[in-house]
């Protein structure tokens, strides 16, 4: 089967290159019973890969069976998965299979695997390497022949860095890994999801069917949805139900994105990503655009004051500029004499002298000034001070001393 006929068997929207690699991943590897681990965001449709690769494979005739590992209590989870004996322990009345014995010749989806307890990881760990498990309160090994898909919307390596994930098991699902881009990196789909959404809401409320002008429909390929496709989905609904304007502005559709959207853009330097940046880096390169902003506006001036030479305008206007120019000094606040050139005369009672201006480029010093104002703006409260600043009120006491500030 190809990926255009998964797609229509499945309901899956979008023409995304990183799309189509994860549904022509999951179409090669159906065949086979290699464990598979599916990672990526929350609200991007990982729970579509299961069911591709169970209906693809030669157990499509078997049961499937979701397990979401985060939705069970640590308490029962080893029971909901291998089973338990009668009285095992206190409401066992009877003994129970487990999902992992109902599920024997078919398939079973583990949904955000990584919230399982460390136990329970171990039970699994043995269930991968050899097909046994044993039920709770029972010493009697069972065998099962289910095949295991594993999904999760966190960073496992780290979680086994911060030793809530076992590595070995991490190993033994990562056999074949396949990623679900997020709806920021499949920007083209964005779009077309929209107006399927739209569809279905307009087809269930009976109504007409909502549709973005120009400027709603690059509002809406630019925001970051951090709900991805679920979060798509509801706001298209809202908009559905709320809105009598059919036509949908981006002034409509920006009052249905969250207030705190604007966090949520990448901070972008030179292309860069910032996750290299530190605190005192970013705080450098705010500094260096303001004097790149003071700068552009000097020259600017300086281009006006040239144009009135020209002109032979009137002294007020002259003054004028000339005191803009003056203030314009006193932001930079220049920390090194400044260089004057021979005065040159403009008008008969006017004398403008250029300036060269020679910064000093000593950052740390700004910084330092920075910490002070902050301090004695807030009666030297720390924490008040640190988020002035931007910064850990942490990261503050290290920087009070390692500059030594009183």
């Amino acid at each position: 089967m190809d990926i255009l006929s998964i797609k229509q068997r499945f309901g899956i929207i979008g023409s995304s290159v990183l799309l189509d690699r994860a549904i022509d991943i999951a179409r090669q590897v159906a065949a086979t019973d290699i464990t598979v681990l599916i990672s990526g965001e929350s609200g991007t449709g990982k729970e579509f890969f299961p069911k591709i690769i169970h209906q693809l494979s030669s157990r499509k005739h078997g049961p499937y069976i979701a397990v979401n590992c985060g939705a069970i209590p640590e308490g029962t989870i080893d029971s909901e998965l291998f089973g338990h004996e009668k009285g095992s322990f206190t409401g066992a009345h009877e003994a129970r299979k487990g999902y992992f014995e109902m599920v024997n010749g078919g398939t079973i989806f583990l949904d955000e695997v990584a919230d399982l307890p460390l136990s329970t990881q171990v039970r699994l760990l043995r269930v991968l390497e050899s097909g046994e498990f044993i039920r709770v309160g029972s010493s009697k090994v069972l065998k099962t022949d289910t095949r295991i898909v594993a999904a999760s919307n966190i960073d496992i390596p780290n979680a086994i860095s911060t030793g809530k994930f076992r590595q070995d098991l991490y190993y033994r699902l990562n056999t074949v890994p396949i990623y679900v881009p997020p709806l920021r990196e499949r920007k083209e789909d964005i779009y077309l999801l929209f107006r399927k959404f739209a569809s279905d809401a307009a087809e269930k409320y009976r109504m007409p069917p909502i549709q973005l002008i120009d400027d709603g429909q690059k509002l809406l390929i630019n925001y970051r949805w951090p709900g991805n496709i679920r979060q798509l989905k509801n706001i298209t609904e809202q908009i559905s139900i709320i809105e009598k304007n059919r036509d949908i502005s981006a002034e409509i559709l920006i009052k249905y994105l969250p207030q705190h959207s604007g966090n949520e853009l990448p901070i972008v330097y030179k292309g860069e990503d910032t996750g290299h940046f530190s605190e005192r880096e970013l705080l450098y390169k705010v500094l260096f655009d303001m004097k790149k902003d003071v700068n552009d506006l000097k020259q600017l001036v300086r281009a006006l004051m040239g144009n009135e030479t020209s002109a032979q305008h009137s002294s007020d206007k002259s003054h004028i500029i000339k005191r803009l120019y003056n203030d314009i000094e006193d932001i930079s606040q220049p920390e090194t004499p400044i260089i004057l050139s021979p005065p040159v005369k403009m008008m008969k009672d006017v004398v403008v002298e250029p300036v060269e201006v020679e910064e000093s480029l000593s950052l740390v010093k700004k910084e330092i000034d920075f910490i002070k104002k902050a301090l004695q703006k807030h009666e030297g409260k720390r924490k008040d001070a640190a988020k002035e600043l931007g910064i850990s009120e942490r990261t503050l006491y290290r920087k009070i001393k390692e500059y030594n500030i009183e």
